[in-house]
């Protein structure tokens, strides 16, 4: 989503909404968020996983010199340990290669995922080992840029909204999506909005 639809949405979501628009009127618009689609990103996302955000930029630095040609070929024909020694774990190692095998062998193709509905594209990027459905909700948001996403197994996602609520326990996953169901079709706007205030946010 670029800027305009952005505002467009959230100003949506602020007429339905009265605690999203007092906070929209402390913190205002969030910024958007475009990733590439494709290998990189997945690769990306698997690196990612469970550690900070620097560790993974300085390990994603040592994977793309091993892989100046960034696709699934390229990455089976790494020798025995390269991704290893590139700072990725062993269970990652495993991911990336299953992914690689799986792009290769033609049982799945990023590409096709944009002529699916949310549900599908969902279910078909958790077929992977390594992508649960956090991951695949962040790919549609910021990939395939698609509106109604809310990823509910997003900590920080989770402690916003409970902040915006005014909400004095931690919300669980069902709760969250519970309480922006109303949202919709323009989640992802909201869930944009959320991590700024998540950040912004006096306490």
């Amino acid at each position: 989503m670029n800027q305009a639809k952005i505002k467009r949405h959230l100003d949506k979501l602020a007429q339905i909404d009265p605690d999203l628009r007092r906070g929209l009127e402390l913190v205002r618009y969030p910024k958007p968020r475009i990733r590439e689609q494709g290998f990189d990103t997945f690769l990306s996302t698997i690196v990612s996983q469970q550690i900070s955000t620097e560790a993974a930029a300085s390990i994603m630095r040592r994977v793309r010199a091993l892989l100046p040609d960034m696709n699934a070929a390229a990455v089976l024909c790494l020798p025995a340990g390269a991704l290893r020694d590139a700072g990725l774990s062993l269970r990652k190692v495993e991911y990336v290669e299953g992914l690689a095998q799986a792009m290769v062998e033609e049982r799945f193709d990023p590409s096709e995922l944009e002529s699916m509905d949310d549900q599908r594209a969902i279910k078909a990027i958790t077929s992977l080992r390594g992508f649960g459905p956090w991951s695949a909700e962040i790919y549609l948001m910021f990939s395939l840029q698609r509106s109604d996403i809310f990823p509910a197994g997003d900590l920080a996602l989770r402690i916003a909204l409970q902040k915006l609520k005014g909400i004095d326990t931690l919300l669980d996953e069902k709760q969250s999506r519970e309480l922006v169901a109303r949202w919709s079709p323009y989640r992802s706007a909201g869930s944009l909005f959320l991590w700024h205030y998540y950040r912004g946010a006096p306490n």
